[in-house]
């Protein structure tokens, strides 16, 4: 998955207005391991909208969403074995320790 929009759905956005399904498109297959990309992908989708837009409404409850997921739903594995030093989540310190 990259950072590119789907071509259909930018000809949309300059030609017609932004829809919750359009959000929801989106939404759909969002994990752990692409939720800030996804993250990225609505809020540039609902930039135009006004506040109150259902749509906009919709893309910000979601990247809030995203958010948590792309950093907290990191897991590494079923933890140390015996005699091994388990490795620190990305969301509690640094890699350098």
């Amino acid at each position: 998955m990259s950072q590119a929009e789907d071509p259909r759905r930018v000809r949309r956005g300059q030609a017609h207005e932004v829809t919750l399904e359009d959000v929801r498109q989106l939404m759909g297959a969002s994990t752990p391991h692409f939720a800030l990309q996804l993250r990225n992908r609505i809020r540039a989708l609902i930039a135009g909208l006004a506040p109150n837009h259902p749509a906009r409404v919709e893309g910000e409850r979601e990247i809030e969403r995203l958010q948590r997921l792309g950093v907290l739903g990191e897991t590494r594995g079923e933890g140390a074995a015996e005699g091994e030093r388990p490795l620190p989540s990305l969301s509690v310190g640094t890699l350098a320790d």
